[in-house]
């Protein structure tokens, strides 16, 4: 045993040497980390974070739904002929717009007044055995009278009056048929609207049975738009509707940049469609300028209710993590705490808030990623009021610029007039 002791004093030793050496390590490991965070133009760990905030007000935001929709004309009509014939004249010019009983074309006529001369020939020759019949008859009843002839004669005289008179009714049926076929032979627009293309050309022979008829007319003014909701969003929709109100409608273009036209709800499909869970609904517009137009594919906006006097901050403040929904309050000594807010209805890049924010308070809409509860932040840039105009005020205040500072979305309010290619976008 005591030949080891030496080895063993060796390796205490350098046991002892190695721990030295490493506590020497980490003393100089420290003193060059402090050395180093003082070197000018480095942020120490306690620098604030720099972000960028808006402030909450109080107002109005209007509810809508959002559905896809097809324009729909109200009503479109083939055109036919209702006689057969030759079409000599063809009177109108494709796309344009005719009212209801304007010329479009006419049938050759010819064979119809020929047939109207016949008719009108062979009621007076009937009209003339009419008459005839009808002195014979009073004539058998003067012998009859006298007895110089038997009853049966007068009896089978009355009925060939009868008879005559009978001839004479479908002499007269047959002139008024032909009259209408007359009328008949000048094809006329049914309704209002716009003519598409032409289906014939002049000097075809037409017939009534024919599949394809003349020319297409379509109601472009009033027009339809059927577009579809969830049937979740229904409920508040048909609660509108049974007290009588108007809801408010809003076509958009495919890109959702360009408002079409706006016009009001008309009504609700009876049923849902169990398939998609959705269900139709119809709008109606004037279409006074004709931006909407048959088979169209457009973005619908319906106006559900206005949540008067509520708080609004923009969307990008919300946040969401363990504690629920929740956004950065800038406290006056520029550090943040973390406040559960209560979210009511969205629109556009706005959202209302119906607990956790007050109009005023400084909300952070850029840099949350890098805070916590309690950070010391410092703002980058002016902030501004939030709202559903988005409107900056005018006061040139310090700690307020325009939403262009923010990089917030503005929407107009109703009835400030919206720019053509600004689009408010909603939830579905």
């Amino acid at each position: 045993m005591r030949r080891f002791r030496p080895w063993l004093i060796i390796v205490g030793v350098i046991v002892v040497l190695g721990a030295g050496a490493y506590v020497v390590h980490v003393r100089s490991g420290n003193a060059q980390s402090k050395t180093t965070s003082s070197v000018p133009g480095q942020r120490p760990r306690s620098a604030p974070v720099p972000v960028i905030a808006t402030t909450a007000r109080s107002s109005d935001m209007a509810v809508y739904l959002s559905g896809l929709g097809s324009v729909t004309a109200l009503n479109t009509v083939t055109v036919h002929t209702r006689v057969d014939g030759e079409l000599t004249k063809v009177l109108f010019q494709e796309g344009q717009r005719v009212n209801a009983g304007d010329l479009l074309a006419e049938i050759d006529p010819r064979p119809f007044q020929a047939q109207l001369t016949q008719a009108q020939g062979n009621l007076l020759r009937d009209e003339a055995l009419l008459r005839n019949a009808r002195v014979d008859l009073e004539r058998y009843r003067t012998l009859v009278a006298e007895d110089s002839i038997p009853k049966q004669q007068l009896d089978t005289q009355v009925e060939l009056v009868h008879q005559y008179e009978g001839v004479v009714e479908t002499d007269r049926g047959q002139i008024e048929n032909v009259k209408l076929q007359l009328i008949y032979c000048r094809v006329t627009a049914p309704l209002s609207g716009r003519l598409g293309l032409r289906l014939v050309d002049p000097g075809n022979i037409v017939h009534a049975t024919d599949q394809n008829g003349l020319v297409v007319i379509t109601q472009v003014q009033p027009i339809a738009v059927i577009f579809t909701i969830p049937e979740d969003s229904l409920p508040p929709v048909l609660a509108k509707l049974n007290t009588g109100a108007k809801l408010e409608v809003d076509a958009w273009d495919r890109d959702q940049k360009q408002r079409l036209a706006s016009g009001t709800l008309l009504t609700v499909d009876n049923q849902i469609d169990p398939t998609t869970g959705t269900v139709k609904l119809r709008a109606v517009f004037d279409n006074a300028d004709e931006q909407l137009f048959p088979q169209q594919f457009v973005n619908i906006e319906l106006l559900v209710d206005t949540v008067h006097n509520t708080t609004i901050i923009p969307t990008s403040a919300v946040q969401r993590g363990a504690p629920g929904t929740f956004v950065y309050v800038i406290k006056p000594d520029s550090t943040v705490a973390a406040q559960p807010v209560t979210l009511g209805p969205s629109q556009g890049d706005n959202v209302a808030v119906s607990k956790g924010v007050d109009p005023g308070q400084q909300v952070v809409t850029d840099g949350a990623d890098r805070l916590k509860d309690g950070a010391k932040v410092t703002l980058t840039e002016k902030t501004g009021p939030s709202g559903p105009t988005g409107e900056a005020p005018q006061d040139g205040s310090a700690g307020q610029a325009s939403p262009a500072n923010t990089g917030q979305q503005t929407t107009p309010a109703k009835g400030q007039g919206q720019p053509q290619g600004q689009r408010r976008r909603s939830p579905e």
